[in-house]
């Protein structure tokens, strides 16, 4: 087959779709959606700079792995979280995470160690400017390097898809003035025993920081339940 026959409109327009996707994937795991919010297609497409066909597909494709749900006559939301829901999802969190960061931690070579050191200290700065999204955003990237070196795929996809459901809400950490101040607490933590070859030790300090903002989260959960929203946030 030809470069020109790979190149075709299809080929395009599936790696576009891939792209947004991708995109809006990373969207909803970092908390730029919250929860209840109606997602308008057109909105969605504006603030990506895309057109409307590769976001109405990503939207779909998110409905069907149940980051989203679809509104009738309405296009789609984000879902709202009831208490149970909540506990349950924190429960799982600590256990599936608890595990990869466990197993990371007795896989991780120097240079991995030290670029966990490097997110944890770009963390900080970002705690200190006030910079919620760039605290979030270099927060997954430390979790998933610590979780990518477990060494196993299907425990990773299971923890990336309980972040599809956790993303929406990540961001009313810091509704909460005090979580600012202890958010970073448990990745230093993870370092020191990260550098110790504390491989348990990790692991605690991981379900330390997923249930430390849990705590901040429990306390917003009543007040995120609010009526479906159309607005988007640029992130």
């Amino acid at each position: 087959m030809t470069a020109e026959a790979n190149a075709s409109p299809e080929n395009a327009s599936s790696t576009q779709q891939d792209a947004v996707y991708s995109r809006l994937r990373k969207w909803v795991t970092v908390g730029h959606f919250l929860p209840g919010q109606r997602l308008k297609i057109r909105d969605v497409a504006a603030d990506m700079g895309v057109g409307i066909m590769p976001v109405r597909a990503a939207l779909q494709r998110l409905a069907a792995e149940g980051a989203l749900i679809n509104m009738p006559n309405a296009g789609v939301a984000i879902p709202s979280m009831a208490p149970a829901e909540f506990d349950d999802l924190l429960q799982m969190r600590m256990l599936l995470e608890g595990e990869a960061a466990e197993r990371g931690a007795a896989r991780m070579d120097g240079a991995q160690k030290v670029a966990l050191q490097s997110l944890c200290a770009q963390m900080h700065e970002a705690l200190e400017q006030g910079d919620s999204a760039t605290y979030l955003a270099i927060n997954e990237d430390f979790h998933i390097l610590l979780y990518r070196a477990a060494g196993s795929p299907l425990l990773f996809s299971m923890i990336d898809t309980l972040w599809l459901k956790a993303g929406p809400i990540s961001n009313q950490l810091f509704d909460t003035e005090e979580a600012s101040l202890v958010l970073n607490d448990s990745h230093e933590e993870v370092i020191k025993a990260l550098m110790r070859g504390d491989s348990a030790g990790v692991r605690r300090a991981i379900e330390k920081d997923i249930f430390v903002a849990s705590q901040f989260l429990r306390q917003r959960l009543r007040a995120l339940r609010q009526p479906i929203k159309s607005e988007i946030r640029t992130p």
